[in-house]
């Protein structure tokens, strides 16, 4: 089956075909770092490294590009032309910091909390403050293109020089006319309501650059357009971010970035979903709003909070809930058990009839089969847990020899390379609670003195609880009893 991914452009699933034979140019709008994260930022950005994955395990090249945002990106970002107050600025009055300590703290919070998640390193993390001087070049070259216009020492993007405005949203200009483009904020400096700012010239804002029209900023929109193209050049194959980014801020992406260079920005444009807390909108005042850290301060399994993320398709909605965070934790925890039983594996005697062969052979079929088209990870996870259920029924039946558990685990292994959950770099006792593992431990050093009567009855007082200790050549393994 062909790989296809849905194209929010076209509105339907196209097979993926790369520009560059082999390699994929893959660009993903990042934080603005103002802030920590929070889990519905993080569900856009777990699906991006998913896609990559996923890419990679096909066999293609990824140059994987997630900017940061650090300056421009203001409150009220959901109109055609952002106002308001720059979010950076706006959490330094807060905290009474210049911006550059509050863009340098949160960016740093970002690092550490992706990898937390095993989300993989991008190829570039560029900074919109490091592209000034391409952001103004850009700028310059929309004017001489006559798409763009100088007023009150700002530059607007002339939507009516774009007649393709809108294609990706829907929210084109006559469409926003009729009032389908939400609210505008009035700009006596704007020919149209619908133009939005390239070069801002506010002398109240504190980060300031030199510019051919006067100290100012860049437009949020602008950034994102001259990073890409920068890393990535003109045509970028893939470009994703959340569902709120399709309208304004992809369209105008779309319509400086052609109004530049004439030809077409990205080939498929992929968007996640919103993600509800508890049925509801995340929300501060309702009290359901989460970063990865509070769900961390909570006691929660990181990789769990992973495996809940990319769980569900990234075009659905994903109802994030106390109850569906514990049942992905349980299901990791199953997995975490299965990869450690086929590492540890002893038949008690000999094994015949293997079908570990072509029950691996299946589902690799279904697994790719269900991700080929269009990351279908419901269905990719349903034939994983199918094999493990296969495979301990081969097990249990005595069919499963030490060679055919290697087989299994490998596989394991090599699927985890799209799920990005750590399976080989499982400690013993993954998912055990700390108790039984202190007793393990102590257990462990009783053999080690050769306290062997000692360290059985611990063995047996482990066993009581419902766990099972396993000696293999790598050490002692922990996990639930069957």
């Amino acid at each position: 089956m062909a790989l296809k991914f849905y194209n929010t452009m076209a509105k339907k699933k196209q097979v993926f075909r790369p520009l560059r034979k082999g390699e994929v140019r893959l660009y993903n709008c990042g934080p603005t770092v103002y802030d920590y994260a929070h889990i519905g930022n993080f569900r856009a950005y777990v699906f991006a490294d998913i896609l990559r994955r996923y890419i990679e395990w096909k066999g293609y090249r990824v140059l994987q590009v997630m900017n940061l945002t650090d300056v421009g990106h203001m409150t009220m970002d959901d109109v055609a032309d952002s106002t308001g107050e720059d979010k950076i600025e706006k959490k330094a009055r807060e905290e009474k910091k210049d911006p550059w300590q509050i863009s340098s703290f949160y960016a740093g919070a970002f690092f550490e909390d992706i990898k937390k998640l095993n989300i993989k390193p991008a190829m570039a993390y560029p900074k919109a403050t490091e592209h000034v001087k391409e952001m103004i070049k850009l700028a310059e070259k929309l004017i001489k293109n006559g798409h763009a216009y100088v007023s009150n020492n700002s530059v607007y993007f002339d939507v009516t020089s774009f007649p393709e405005y809108g294609k990706l949203s829907g929210n084109t200009l006559k469409n926003l006319k009729a009032g389908a483009g939400g609210r505008v904020e009035d700009n006596p400096d704007k020919r149209g309501p619908f133009d939005f700012a390239l070069w801002v010239h506010n002398p109240r804002h504190t980060m300031q650059w030199d510019s051919p029209w006067g100290r100012g900023y860049p437009g949020w929109h602008i950034e994102c357009s001259v990073m890409s193209i920068k890393m990535l050049g003109e045509t970028l194959d893939i470009h994703t971010g959340g569902e709120d980014n399709i309208f304004p801020h992809h369209d105008c992406e779309i319509a400086q970035s052609e109004g530049a260079t004439g030809k077409t920005f990205v080939r498929y444009w992929m968007h996640t979903r919103h993600l509800l807390v508890e049925g509801k909108k995340m929300s501060k005042s309702l009290g359901n709003f989460f970063t990865l850290r509070d769900l961390l301060k909570k006691g929660n399994d990181p990789t769990a909070i992973r495996y809940l993320l990319l769980s569900a398709h990234y075009r659905t909605k994903l109802n994030f809930t106390e109850k569906g965070l514990k049942a992905a934790s349980n299901t990791l925890n199953k997995i975490r058990a299965f990869v450690q039983d086929m590492a540890s594996h002893k038949p008690p005697g000999p094994v015949k009839g293997s079908r570990i062969d072509g029950i691996i052979r299946d589902t690799r079929e279904n697994f790719e089969k269900a991700m080929d088209d269009d990351l279908g990870i419901s269905d990719a996870l349903s034939a994983i847990f199918s094999l493990i259920t296969r495979v301990n029924r081969e097990r249990d039946a005595g069919r499963l020899s030490r060679e055919d558990a290697g087989k299994a685990y490998g596989f394991m292994i090599d699927i985890d390379r799209v799920l990005g959950l750590g399976l080989d770099e499982l400690p013993m006792g993954s998912g055990v609670p700390d108790e039984i593992m202190l007793m393990a431990n102590e257990r462990e050093q009783l053999r080690k003195e050769k306290n062997f009567g000692e360290a059985d009855k611990i063995r047996d007082a482990i066993k009581k609880k419902g766990f099972v200790v396993e000696d293999t050549p790598g050490g002692p393994m922990v996990r639930k009893a069957r």
